[in-house]
């Protein structure tokens, strides 16, 4: 028997060898976000009219779906998955008790919810779930979701916050790191800077280890906290954003029934009626999805506080901004993928509308801003041409994105 030699055959027949003899498999494809998260807490009841739900929820503007509460059965998921199919939407379903092998595979399955708020003294059998899990379903993603720096150290199981997700990122090795974190805005107590305080080791710990962050925000009343105006959630969306989050959470769509929550009032209430807070949500998201594109082609690589009593001079260093009028601003820097500079001016007050006069590093003509209306790059428009300078008005809460060119090397 005579036989041909093809050596780019011969070449692949022994790369394989090579790689069979050397005892190394390949390592399991890890989950690879490919849009903005806008997703919630607590998905609708699997009812008579979870058509309607999920329709609702892409009118909403949302992007995906986290399952486990409404969605609880093999058979209830399997619709869940179906409808997300139909909305164009991510699911995040719940396990329905199925082995591993036979969770759901679809292409709208970002992943499958594994625990919320673990102790440390999980963490090794969460990293061993994982794996399996990698191993069954390649590139999809095992969710975790951690506590807040609020946390108690008996809570987390560790000497302090920073422990717990040093810990949690090297020993789970996660694909997403995500937390929950509620801030207080009353009358009585701000918590914003325990919340911008979170954000930033969310946002150095996944810069750290290369992998998106995500967080939930406040959206309903429950225990001490009060019900957030449209602004508060501009507020906590906008700043998450500041700090290079690739995902925002509400808490919650559905109102959950317990003694938490005798107020109701999440988005859908309880019984499914509409809050107010669902037209606010519609609002918010249709900005976060057209600035989405944009967003997850950003790396943070600055975050900067401008308090109302700063002279933002001595603050503008380094960085796409190099002056700005005296206000109350977060500003949060990235790299573009394609080498450009990207900023985020962020009113910080939800209280009261901004109108800061902006220079910036660049003619202000060379810059180009993110349009809610479309995601398109259009021009920067003096929002008070008489006056001197760059007007750029934020409403309460508001954040917007500027590109500039890529720094002269």
């Amino acid at each position: 028997m005579q036989f041909t030699f093809i050596p780019g055959i011969v070449l692949s027949i022994a790369l394989v060898l090579a790689n069979y003899g050397s005892g190394r498999a390949a390592a399991p494809q890890k989950f690879s976000q490919d849009r903005f998260a806008i997703g919630f807490w607590v998905d609708p009841p699997a009812d008579q009219n979870m058509d309607q739900h999920y329709a609702d929820i892409a009118a909403a503007n949302f992007t995906m779906v986290i399952g486990g509460f409404g969605a609880g059965t093999p058979e209830q998921v399997r619709r869940q998955v179906a409808l997300c199919e139909r909305w164009d939407l991510k699911a995040i379903v719940g396990q329905g008790g199925l082995p591993h092998a036979q969770l759901p595979a679809s292409s709208a399955v970002w992943g499958y919810k594994l625990r919320d708020e673990p102790p440390a003294e999980e963490f090794a059998a969460l990293r061993d779930t994982v794996a399996q899990i990698r191993q069954a379903r390649p590139g999809k993603l095992s969710y975790i979701n951690l506590f807040p720096n609020y946390a108690s150290d008996q809570q987390l199981g560790t000497t302090g916050y920073e422990e717990y997700v040093t810990r949690f990122m090297s020993e789970v090795n996660p694909d997403v790191l995500s937390m929950d974190h509620y801030p207080m805005m009353t009358p009585e107590e701000d918590g914003r800077i325990k919340y911008c305080s979170n954000l930033e080791m969310m946002r150095k710990y996944a810069l750290l280890h290369n992998v998106p962050f995500w967080n939930y925000f406040n959206t309903m009343p429950f225990g001490p906290h009060g019900d957030p105006t449209e602004a508060q959630l501009k507020w906590q969306v906008y700043t998450s954003i500041a700090y290079g989050a690739r995902g925002v959470l509400y808490f919650c769509y559905w109102t959950p029934r317990g003694h938490e929550f005798p107020k109701g009032g999440a988005i859908i209430t309880a019984e499914g009626r509409k809050t107010r807070h669902y037209a606010q949500a519609q609002r918010i998201n249709h900005d976060l999805k057209n600035l989405g594109k944009t967003l997850m082609q950003l790396t943070s690589t600055q975050v900067l506080r401008i308090q109302p009593d700063a002279n933002p001079e001595e603050l503008l260093t380094t960085g796409p901004v190099e002056q700005l009028t005296p206000g109350d601003y977060l500003i949060g820097a990235f790299t573009h993928q394609d080498g450009r500079q990207a900023v985020l001016l962020n009113n910080y007050s939800f209280a009261y509308t901004a109108w800061p006069t902006v220079k910036f590093r660049v003619p202000h003509n060379q810059i180009r801003e993110i349009s809610k209306t479309d995601g398109s790059e259009i021009e920067v428009m003096d929002d008070s041409p008489d006056m001197e300078g760059l007007q750029l008005s934020l409403d309460a809460g508001e954040g917007r994105l500027f590109l500039l060119p890529k720094p002269a090397q």
